[in-house]
């Protein structure tokens, strides 16, 4: 398992999360194999509907991969199969336990990522221990059934010039509006479907890479 403090250098680039259902039939290892093969380095295992044995055997399965690839492993949610599996981090939301209580239960070492949606729960992360945070929605997102309001580039702006923690863009993001986000200041990009749903995910990823490459370079 990578310790926290080490992380910082991981947050560049495409940060990937499993989404089954919209995978085109393949398999969560299926899809992960192929990610990884295109050299993303932070791989986010999410699955609501799955039961716990299911998640449990999908993220074992995912932690060898991830740990032969030398790529970060972040559990959404489940606390208790990050700790199983041991993976690199885990990462909640806003309605899930407090930062200080995922702390306590997963010791010093691991990383800990919290959604967030505005610059007072930004702050907020900062304050309580987050080790990085997610921002967005960027875009409007069909992927979480639960999701907020698109909070906008403005917000992302915001913690471009206020938070000193990593922090990944996420909600929304294509390869057609990919670079609005690059020039806005974010390094660490996530995505969901634009990767998972892709006919051919390692020629998708080669392309929003090339996207960020130019973007950065305007």
């Amino acid at each position: 398992m990578l310790h926290r403090h080490t992380c910082r250098e991981y947050f560049q680039g495409i940060y990937a999360l499993t989404s089954f259902e919209h995978s085109q039939g393949r398999s969560n290892l299926e899809v992960v194999r192929e990610i990884l093969a295109a050299g993303v380095k932070i791989i986010q295992y999410r699955e609501k509907e799955a039961s716990k044995r299911h998640k449990y055997q999908e993220c074992l399965e995912i932690r060898h991969l991830t740990r032969r690839a030398g790529a970060l492993f972040i559990v959404n949610d489940d606390v208790d199969i990050a700790l199983a599996v041991q993976a690199d981090g885990v990462h909640v939301g806003q309605d899930d336990l407090p930062v200080e209580v995922v702390r306590r239960l997963v010791g010093p070492d691991m990383i800990i990522g919290l959604s967030t949606h505005s610059p007072q729960q930004a702050r907020s992360a900062v304050e309580c221990g987050a080790d990085y945070i997610g921002v967005g929605p960027i875009f409007a997102t069909s992927t979480k059934k639960d999701v907020c309001a698109p909070v906008g580039l403005e917000y992302l702006k915001y913690v471009v010039e206020h938070i000193n923690i990593p922090f990944v863009a996420i909600g929304g993001i294509k390869e057609h509006n990919i670079a609005r986000v690059v020039q806005t200041g974010a390094c660490c990009i996530a995505m969901v479907t634009e990767i998972v749903g892709a006919p051919d995910i390692q020629k998708k990823i080669a392309a929003l890479k090339a996207a960020m490459e130019r973007a950065r370079s305007q």
